[in-house]
Order: C-alpha cells, then sequence, then structure tokens
C-alpha cells in the first residue's frame, strides 16, 4: 500500500473521523464503522485534508482539469483545501466552485459559490463518503445547467466497498450510470489491512472481535467486485 494510504488512514483515527462501534447509516444499516468529515475541524487538518484528496486527484486523474466542484454542504471546505494543496505542491491553479442548497436572488446570485463554471470546463467532483450515490444525482443537473462542461470523475475520502442502489458499489454504479471514473483515497479494505491487529498509538484498533463484525458486515452489504 502506498505510503500516503497508511498516513491518511491514521490521520483519520488522530482527528476522530474514523470510527469503530455500533452505528445506523442514513440508510438504517447498522455498521461497525463509520466515517464523519465533519470533524475534520481545525485549519491543520483541513490542510493535511486537503493534500491528501490532491494528491488521490494527481494519481487518478492528473491535473488537466479546470473545476473542483464539491457539493453542498461537507463538499464546500473539501473544494476550498484540495484547491488550496494543489496550489501549493503542485503549482496548478485550479477553480474551485460549490452550489448552495436555496438559489440566492441578492448581491452574488444564483446558485454557486467560488468559481463560474463555463463551456468547456473539464469538472472533477469531491466528496466525503459516497453510500448511496445520491448526491451525484443532485450535482448532475445544476453542472449540466451551467453549459457544456465535461465532468471527468469523482473523488472521495473513503470507498465504504458496499452495496449502493443493486449488487454493486456507489462507486461502481455511479461510472456506470454517468460514464465517469471514481476514486477515493483509500478503500476499507486498505484501512482494514493497515489496522488489523497491528499497534496504533500503542492501541490495537482493529482487534479479532471487531474485525469479526466488519467481515460479517461486509457478508451482508458488500458489493460485487465486478
Amino acid at each position: 500500500m502506498e505510503q500516503y494510504k497508511c498516513e491518511f488512514i491514521e490521520f483519520m483515527v488522530d482527528c476522530g473521523v474514523l470510527k469503530f462501534g455500533d452505528f445506523t447509516t442514513k440508510s438504517g444499516r447498522k455498521t461497525p464503522f463509520f466515517i464523519n468529515a465533519g470533524f475534520y475541524r481545525t485549519g491543520a487538518q483541513l490542510r493535511k485534508l486537503g493534500e491528501y484528496y490532491g494528491k488521490a486527484i494527481s494519481v487518478a486523474f492528473g491535473l488537466e482539469f479546470d473545476v473542483l466542484f464539491g457539493p453542498a454542504y461537507k463538499g464546500i471546505p473539501l473544494s476550498v483545501a484540495t484547491t488550496m494543496a494543489i496550489s501549493e505542491f503542485y503549482d496548478k491553479e485550479i477553480r474551485y466552485c460549490s452550489n448552495r442548497k436555496e438559489v440566492k436572488d441578492h448581491g452574488d446570485t444564483g446558485i454557486l459559490l467560488g468559481s463560474p463554471i463555463h463551456d468547456g470546463d473539464k469538472i472533477i467532483i469531491i466528496e466525503d463518503v459516497t453510500t448511496a450515490g445520491t448526491s451525484i444525482g443532485e450535482t448532475m443537473p445544476i453542472l449540466n445547467a451551467q453549459g457544456d462542461v465535461s465532468v471527468l470523475g469523482l473523488v472521495v475520502s473513503v470507498d465504504r466497498m458496499e452495496k449502493g442502489q443493486g449488487t454493486k458499489s456507489a462507486l461502481k454504479e455511479i461510472e456506470e450510470n454517468y460514464g465517469f471514473k471514481t476514486t477515493a483515497i483509500v478503500t476499507m479494505e486498505e484501512v482494514v489491512e493497515h489496522l488489523y491487529n497491528k499497534p496504533y498509538n500503542g492501541d490495537i484498533i482493529i482487534d479479532d472481535t471487531l474485525k469479526a463484525a466488519i467481515d460479517a458486515y461486509y457478508v451482508q452489504y458488500g458489493a460485487k467486485q465486478n
């Protein structure tokens, strides 16, 4: 596994973003792990997060694109932090853009925050975690309404590797439904590989009991890989 992936997994643990226990997702699934990007709360954390996203984007897509679009609300700081990191570490100016939940009719009017989107723009969408692909269904009409644009792909922090609407993962369903590539900084398989029965800061984060619970979850909800 690449070093930046290992570092990102530990970074999520340090920030309290990656948690293990008993949780319920929005879809009602009982899950032994939970990822909440809302726990990135400081400038230093967001700066580092932007670096990891920037690395994943450069590896999967390269940097020949124009706009990084972060759907409201969590996508807003992600798009800002990542475009700043790309500027700092790759000397590449990428515009950031997000949407408002409600259209503003005074001052800085319209549905978009940040950069306008123009005909011919190449766009990458950035999100925290995608479990059902719902937000992409809301995002694509917004982007297409801005003009003749090309969406190159979607990047998320963690691929949960569980079923979306059907038997395939949400990311795979998005690829098939919208015709663009998806990627993640890490997958849950990589998270388990890095943390299972390996001490981190003096603790075993994923022990045999937790590993069994994760395995059982994937027996029920795991996505077909092909």
